[in-house]
């Protein structure tokens, strides 16, 4: 087999698209309703597509005191540091790149099966990552995207393949009401906290019940940077809205230095950006007799 040099279909994937083209079979990942869902408002499954890339974050970048990063100036307020900071190398920017880096290509390469099979979108996409030999925060990880092509039965085709997460009886319920999926967005960010002696008080065995006033700051900012990604991505995508799949937060410390502990937040956010197509009252698509659907 020849070496490939990472640009287009990987040779195994070139292969099983020239075979779809000569023998016509059809797979999915779809269930029966999601199925008839697509089909409902005109797109016919044409068959399972998959990217994937297996990555090496080797530097997740200087995490940065959280009290010195506020010293400084490269935190938002109050010694928190996130990885949008003005700082590339400051508050985990590197392991945010990375990240976005595996979740692109791999989207991009799933992308690229679809076109090979002349679809005009993905449904159903579902993203995972997985560590493979390490645990840690570095080390090598897999990142794949599989999804179900889609086929529009129209003489007006996207001009690109789009790509969502919603099964196919939401894309269904979208359509008639006059929106469609443009691109599967997210928004990632991590941010780090120095643990002063007011958030250790706070912490502390005795202090009874009282809010963490570090560790609310943590969290609400580094999910309010995570929000402002994913509302970046979603208007580069020329969207006119978006609706979100998914929220999660993974919150641990470090000890950079011996007695100085730090606390660092993860926040990601996942959805399908949308773009509406019909003004009227009524989108003009046939009606669903399966779907319950209601007009607001």
């Amino acid at each position: 087999m020849s070496e490939w040099d990472g640009r287009g279909l990987p040779p195994v994937a070139a292969e099983r698209m020239r075979r779809f083209a000569r023998t016509g079979l059809r797979t999915s990942l779809l269930t029966v309703p999601a199925a008839v869902g697509v089909q409902s408002v005109g797109f016919d499954p044409v068959g399972e597509v998959m990217g994937c890339i297996v990555e090496h974050i080797g530097w997740s970048g200087f995490g940065g005191c959280g009290y010195f990063g506020g010293i400084g100036g490269f935190g938002i307020a109050g010694g928190t540091v996130t990885s949008s900071g003005s700082v590339p190398f400051v508050g985990f920017g590197p392991y945010v790149d990375a990240l976005y880096q595996g979740y692109d290509t791999a989207l991009g390469r799933m992308t690229e099966e679809a076109a090979a099979m002349d679809a005009d979108g993905v449904v159903g996409v579902r993203l995972s990552v997985s560590h493979l030999g390490s645990r840690t925060g570095a080390g090598n990880r897999e990142f794949t995207a599989l999804g179900t092509a889609v086929r529009a039965r129209s003489r007006h085709r996207p001009s690109r393949v789009f790509t969502t997460d919603l099964a196919g009886q939401d894309v269904a319920k979208l359509v008639q009401a006059g929106w469609v999926p443009v691109a599967l967005v997210y928004g990632i960010s991590v941010a780090v906290r120095h643990d002063d002696w007011r958030t250790q008080r706070q912490a502390s065995w005795g202090a009874g019940n009282t809010e963490v006033s570090g560790y609310t700051e943590l969290v609400v900012h580094v999910r309010a940077d995570a929000r402002h990604r994913f509302d970046r991505q979603a208007r580069s995508a020329g969207a006119q809205g978006a609706i979100v799949s998914s929220m999660s937060l993974r919150i641990g410390e470090m000890e950079p230095a011996e007695n100085h502990r730090d606390h660092v937040a993860e926040a990601s956010v996942f959805g399908t950006a949308l773009v509406s197509f019909h003004r009227g009252p009524r989108a003009p698509t046939r009606s669903l007799t399966i779907l319950p659907l209601r007009q607001k």
